[in-house]
């Protein structure tokens, strides 16, 4: 069964354009992205079973200070990478 969903022209557009980067539709566009992205259950049980593969491999489970940590890092290197990513004159993406 087919669906119709309301969204704002921009998005409608930026959905059009990586859909034509990709060489694909909108419709299959977001049909990955709903086939490939996590719910909240799912992530919670992904890091369940790393946390249980990362002890039983090397012996160590990772207290909640360390994952909280960890977290920190990476989101702190997405930010030095996208800020790479921006141009200094526009501040528009570099690929735009």
């Amino acid at each position: 069964m087919d669906t119709t969903i309301k969204i704002a022209s921009e998005t409608r557009d930026k959905l059009a354009a990586l859909a034509k980067a990709r060489n694909t539709s909108m419709r299959a566009l977001i049909e990955e992205f709903a086939a490939t992205a996590l719910t909240a259950d799912e992530l919670r049980e992904r890091v369940g079973r790393t946390t249980d593969f990362l002890e039983e491999e090397f012996g160590h489970r990772i207290s909640q200070d360390e994952s909280d940590d960890l977290r920190e890092r990476m989101r702190q290197a997405q930010a030095a990478r996208t800020a790479q990513v921006k141009t200094p004159r526009t501040g528009r993406d570099a690929a735009a």
